[in-house]
């Protein structure tokens, strides 16, 4: 099922999560519910570590986006991995800290950080914060000065490299928010700007072309572009800056058409290029960072809904309302997103109905997509979306005063709350 072992179906004709049965999950628990496979999780890790390992000789760290999905369990386990995190806000920041994450190993994002959120990352003690603006530059040094610190620093840099992926997760080019061009001579004046300003100490580059993306190439392409940045640094500052972080961006399959490269050959062909631009430039091999994280989570995760109306509109389409929708996966809204979704107490059945499955919220843009095979749907079915592990809680919200549905993990069969379903009590909580 989407080629994900950790999906089954029972011998009830039941969707299965790592061995849990999702109708008892749904009864249990509720819906709108998130649920995650833990050892797919783990395995999804693992298995970028071991590609680290085997590409670069473990100089390299792979770290955990965040922001696909973050609460304090998804961070202990990538910290448990050997992962260090990538956080894009001070609320990422604050989450980490909690479930107990060692300061140096986060590297702290952001197009925009307020004085606040660099003050709170200078006295956390974090390890790299990846600079986005030469305003940032400056409020930066000024903290740390203040703090009595010394701050690593990496420069987010716009390799100019196309990704064929939707025009609102493309990062690289030179027309967007994040970044320093290389093309102006910008990424240039920043470096020379960091190298002189006396409380940070540039260390690197980084870069990130985009997300959803299934050609290699892009990938390939990108360590020339920086190396040959990397270079000409070099040769300006007199010495050879020590990290190249290449960001993330990896494609996962939504739907059968998808078709994603297994990590590993990503991993393998990136650091071929790597390794021959740098025996060409005359280069050291650079401490090697990657930011997997739709990847590590996406895949491993479904949402659960409970079916309610059907609308049958002749030779229109027919509507299944659910009980979630663009609060708890605004993807599709956003992005058009493509999804793979069954009826989870009858997943042994064939597909012979096509739907537009529809939220509850008072928008008719609240979808969660088109044109969907399905089991014909009854009333009560319980409806399952695949893939949604990334983006889905991370970009939930309260629009009509939903509250936001409860996140379970599964491990070696055994499901258990790592993030509680809100109240109403919790809607009216901050509210005077």
């Amino acid at each position: 099922m989407l080629g994900q072992n950790f999906l089954q179906v029972n011998a009830q004709g039941h969707l299965t999560v790592g061995g849990a049965d999702t109708v008892e999950l749904a009864a249990k628990y509720g819906t709108p519910l998130y649920v995650m496979s833990e050892d797919a999780i783990r395995e999804n890790c693992r298995r970028y570590v071991r590609s680290m390992q085997s590409c670069y000789n473990g100089r390299g760290r792979v770290l955990y986006a965040s922001k696909a999905f973050c609460c304090k369990e998804i961070c202990r386990i990538a910290v448990s991995e050997g992962l260090g995190l990538d956080v894009v806000s001070g609320g990422e920041l604050y989450t980490a800290l909690a479930a107990g994450a060692d300061p140096e190993l986060l590297y702290f994002h952001g197009n925009n950080k307020t004085d606040e959120e660099l003050a709170f990352a200078v006295r956390a003690g974090v390890g790299t914060v990846i600079a986005d603006n030469l305003p940032e530059l400056r409020r930066l040094d000024a903290i740390a000065g203040a703090a009595g610190k010394t701050v690593r620093v990496l420069l987010r840099v716009k390799p100019g490299v196309e990704a064929h992926t939707h025009q609102y997760i493309r990062t690289g080019q030179i027309d967007s928010k994040f970044g320093f061009a290389l093309e102006t001579g910008e990424a240039m004046e920043a470096a020379v700007a960091a190298e002189k300003a006396p409380n940070l100490e540039l260390d690197g580059l980084h870069c990130h072309i985009g997300s959803q993306i299934f050609e290699t190439e892009p990938f390939v392409h990108t360590p020339e572009v920086m190396m040959g940045f990397m270079k000409q640094l070099r040769d300006r500052l007199g010495r050879e800056l020590r990290v190249l972080n290449l960001g993330g961006g990896f494609g996962i399959k939504y739907t059968e058409e998808h078709d994603p490269r297994p990590y590993e050959a990503y991993m393998e062909s990136v650091s071929a290029s790597l390794k021959a631009v740098c025996e060409k430039l005359g280069m050291q091999l650079p401490f090697v960072c990657i930011e997997p994280g739709r990847s590590i989570v996406g895949p491993a995760g479904i949402t659960l809904y409970t079916a309610g109306s059907v609308k049958e509109i002749p030779g229109v389409r027919t509507y299944v309302g659910i009980d979630g929708g663009m609060t708890d996966n605004p993807r599709y809204a956003l992005y058009k997103s493509e999804y793979t979704v069954l009826a989870a107490n009858r997943a042994g059945e064939p597909k012979d109905a096509v739907i537009t499955l529809a939220g509850r919220c008072c928008e008719s843009g609240d979808l969660i997509g088109e044109n969907l095979p399905i089991q014909k749907p009854r009333e009560g079915d319980i409806v399952a979306v695949l893939a949604t592990g990334a983006y889905n809680y991370s970009m939930a919200s309260n629009y009509n005063r939903v509250p936001r549905p409860a996140v379970v993990f599964v491990r070696d069969g055994e499901p258990r709350v790592v993030v509680r379903r809100e109240t109403y009590e919790d809607l009216t909580a901050l509210d005077e």
